[in-house]
């Protein structure tokens, strides 16, 4: 396992690697449809795609969750100002 200081590059490479198989696959195959080239079109996809996700939430994610606890910083029964 590695330290816990590399936890703000491992967390965004494992974020980026999940969201771009997923979405390269659905994508890919719903454009292009379902046969045999279909994983050969998935890597490329995925291999073009990746490097660019990653740089997004790597730069991007601390930003976006102080952007998403500012949007969820009402309490139960607070009212709106």
């Amino acid at each position: 396992m590695l330290p816990k200081r590399y936890l703000p590059i491992v967390a965004p490479f494992l974020m980026s690697i999940l969201m771009v198989f997923i979405m390269t696959g659905v994508i890919t195959s719903y454009n292009t449809g379902i046969d045999s080239g279909l994983p050969g079109r998935w890597a490329k996809s995925f291999t073009v795609a990746w490097p660019v996700a990653f740089t997004i939430i790597f730069v991007m994610g601390k930003r976006v969750q102080k952007l998403a606890a500012k949007i969820c910083s009402k309490e139960p029964g607070q009212e709106p100002r």
